[in-house]
């Protein structure tokens, strides 16, 4: 009766642990936020656990058919759309329900698109603050303001059509701040921008960006 928790490539497929794959293998069942995308992976390394679909939409029915196979003493295997579950995606919900069905919840550590693009920023990050996706509208304004109070890292994800906008209120509400943009990480067409905000406007202005996006604000030191 174990739900493991497993850590995914967020981009190269090759970034994933021997212990995740053992899991993965072993598992009676995979869990997966989305299914495609999961079948590339167990297809690469030759997994034929058989995948449940569990997302932010998921009734109440189909979660708890995922802690009902827990209780008949199979093990489950959560995976996310790609990086570390249960940052910014929603399997926190059936890791609750798991552990108030008795089961145990085991950690298979693995990549994270934040700890990925701090890891290369080459600025101390002992300490930050990581705010996932900002609001779209309600309390975006209140938490903007909050942001510029801090003096610590700030990393949030973006989507490549709201990137232009949401650095321009940075720029706005927070100042002119150094900002580092990762965009595709580990993948094909990776890319590490540092600049000033007002210069990452132009830059993503005349270059509109495409794929995963990922931001860090600096610290007004």
């Amino acid at each position: 009766m174990t739900l493991f928790v497993v850590g995914t490539p967020i981009g190269n497929l090759e970034d994933i642990t021997l212990r995740a794959i053992r899991v993965l293998r072993e598992a009676d069942w995979v869990a997966a936020e989305n299914v495609a995308q999961t079948k590339k992976l167990l297809t690469k390394y030759e997994i034929k656990t058989p995948v449940v679909r569990i997302h932010q939409h998921s009734r109440a029915d189909e979660l708890e058919r995922v802690v009902g196979y827990l209780q008949q003493n199979l093990t489950v295997a959560y995976v996310s759309d790609a990086g570390t579950p249960t940052i910014a995606d929603p399997g926190g919900r059936l890791v609750e329900l798991a552990r108030e069905a008795g089961a145990k919840i085991v950690p298979i550590p693995g990549p994270s698109a934040v700890t990925a693009l701090l890891s290369v920023a080459g600025i101390p990050a002992d300490s930050f603050m990581f705010v996932g996706f900002l609001p779209k509208k309600k309390g975006r304004q209140t938490l903007m303001k909050e942001l510029a109070e801090l003096d610590v890292p700030i990393v949030l994800f973006e989507s490549p059509n709201r990137l232009a906008k949401t650095l321009q209120e940075i720029q706005t509400t927070v100042g002119e701040r150094g900002v580092i943009v990762g965009r595709e990480l580990t993948k094909i067409y990776e890319e590490v921008i540092s600049l000033p905000v007002g210069l990452m406007i132009k830059h993503f202005l005349a270059h509109p960006p495409k794929g995963e996006v990922v931001v860090i604000i600096k610290p007004d030191l």
